[in-house]
Parts: structure tokens; C-alpha cells; sequence
């Protein structure tokens, strides 16, 4: 596993935090992280990255308890909050977190280039940061965290700044590094984003860990299925009831729960058995956005 938690806390004076997290990331996977503002996202990516000490439990990156120096030169982070040097232009930044990571000019001279390209600030490398926007400010930040040719990447709101067209590039990006073997783990408040790049979530909420799966498994669980029919019968209603989750009769409809799109033919065939006359199906999985509220929405929430 790339990463690893064993009932990770980080509490302070005993609140708020992370509180017993155990989860694991793949190698290659896209891993999103979700959770309300305040739930112990950040906490919990600071506690990973070394940057805050653990309370309590168990954390590995790359097969190593974190902290460990050689695994920090393999793992790049885009903070959500950032503030680079005003006075430097983005070249120089690049120049200058590359050799933090410690790698000579025959190391990054050559990418430097290629990654102002990758992140859209070609011709826009030799200003002074102090005069990006926010968004070439995210873009900037982006380029530093990939400046090290990161096996991990830790990603932290990583298009909150950015319009449109800039989202999509990034989210392309991320596919792309994805393609080349590396990890991602995108912390996000924008579940659209979440669901095109992500293989696998984990949601928090109070602190605690509420759910982890792969996006498939947790938005295919459930199908629903809204016929509408000509005229409903008791009968069928009643024979429906024995294949399907849940049967809902509104007005001139039937609002069915499916835990699997495959049972869809089944509740055909009974429908045509009972002489039922359909004149509309329309099919809705179940979308993460359902999924984060069913998770978040809890009294006491």
C-alpha cells in the first residue's frame, strides 16, 4: 500500500481532529477524501505529511512510518493555503523548491520548461508571482509540487481558484499522472471533480471515519427506476415488492429501488406479466453527491 493508516488520531486538548482513522491507498489509484468543513480532513493530510505529530495510532507512505526523510523526497503537496515569494518570478520559484528537494541543476534545468507547459503558464514564467492571479498561483503551486517527480501527490483543493476551462485542464492533468503510475490523493469540495478522476473515496465527518470503497461499489449499489404506467394495480405493486428494494406509488408513478441494474429485466417481465402498460422508465443511480449526504447529514452532524 502506498499509504496506510492503523487508527491515525490527532486530537488537540482531546477534540476535534482526526479520531481513529484506519484506511489504505493503492499504488496508481486516484483516492479522494471528503468530509464537511471541519470534519479533519486538513488534520488528518498535515498528520500524514509529518507536519503535525500524531496523538495516537499508526501511519505508513510508501511502506514507511511517515516522517521518515527519503520517503518526504518521493511525495509532492499542494496546500489549499499557500504564499510563495512575492519578489521571485515562477522559473525562479521552480528552481529554488528543487533545490530544497536537494536535486542539482542537471536534474531540474531540463523540466523546468516542460512543467510551466504541463500547468498553462507558458509565457508566463519570467513574471514575478507577486503579480499572478489566484489561479496562476494554483497553477504555480502545482508545477512545485511535481517538481520532484513525486511517486505520491498529495492535492489539496487543487482547482478552488481556478474558471472552468482551467478545472478541466487540471482534472486532465490528473488522469494524465495518473497514466504515469502515480498516486493521488485529492482532498475536495467539488464532488463532480471527485467523481470523474477517482477511483476510490473515503469520507469523514465529526472526525471519525464514516465510509472507504471504491467509487464504483458505492454508486452502483443502488438503482432507481421511475416508471410511469398506464394504470397501476394492486397486484403488481404487491408482485414488484418481492424483487425490488423499495416500491414508492406517486400520483401515476412507481418510483423503484433496485440494489442492481441487472434486476431491471426482471421487474420488466413482471410489469408486462401483470398487464401493466409503460409509458415512460427513467433510470438514476445512485450519485456521490447522494452518497456524501446520506454520510454527512446525521443528527448531530
Amino acid at each position: 500500500m502506498i499509504i496506510e493508516t492503523k487508527n491515525l488520531t490527532k486530537q488537540y486538548s482531546g477534540k476535534g481532529g482526526c479520531k481513529g482513522i484506519s484506511l489504505s491507498v493503492s499504488e496508481g489509484r486516484t483516492f479522494g477524501f471528503l468530509g464537511p468543513n471541519g470534519a479533519g480532513k486538513s488534520t488528518f493530510v498535515k498528520t500524514l505529511l509529518g507536519l503535525l505529530k500524531p496523538t495516537s495510532g499508526e501511519a505508513y507512505l510508501l511502506g514507511k512510518p511517515i516522517g521518515d526523510i527519503k520517503v518526504r523526497e518521493k511525495v509532492g503537496y499542494l496546500p489549499e493555503l499557500f504564499r510563495y515569494h512575492d519578489f521571485l518570478t515562477g522559473e525562479q520559484l521552480l528552481k529554488y523548491h528543487a533545490e530544497l528537494y536537494g536535486l542539482g541543476k542537471s536534474e531540474y534545468l531540463p523540466k523546468i520548461g516542460g512543467l510551466i507547459d504541463l500547468v498553462g503558464l507558458t509565457g508566463k514564467s519570467e513574471q514575478k508571482v507577486g503579480t499572478y492571479s489566484k489561479g496562476m498561483q494554483q497553477r504555480i503551486g502545482l508545477a512545485i509540487a511535481l517538481v520532484n517527480d513525486p511517486k505520491l501527490l498529495f492535492l489539496d483543493e487543487p482547482t478552488s481558484a481556478l474558471d472552468p476551462l482551467g478545472r478541466k485542464e487540471v482534472r486532465d492533468l490528473m488522469l494524465d499522472l495518473k497514466s504515469q503510475g502515480i498516486t493521488i490523493f485529492l482532498n475536495s469540495h467539488l464532488l463532480s471533480e471527485v467523481e470523474a478522476v477517482c477511483d476510490d473515496i473515503a469520507i469523514i465527518n465529526n472526525s471519525e471515519l464514516v465510509i472507504q470503497d471504491s467509487l464504483a461499489a458505492l454508486t452502483q449499489k443502488e438503482v432507481h427506476l421511475e416508471i410511469t404506467l398506464k394504470d397501476q394495480l394492486l397486484a403488481l405493486k404487491q408482485a414488484l415488492r418481492s424483487y425490488c428494494q423499495e416500491v414508492v406509488e406517486q400520483e401515476k408513478k412507481l418510483n423503484i429501488t433496485l440494489k442492481d441494474e441487472k434486476e431491471i429485466t426482471q421487474i420488466l417481465k413482471v410489469i408486462i406479466e401483470h398487464q401493466g402498460e409503460i409509458l415512460d422508465i427513467a433510470t438514476k443511480k445512485k450519485s456521490l453527491e447522494d452518497l456524501f449526504l446520506a454520510c454527512t447529514q446525521k443528527k448531530g452532524n
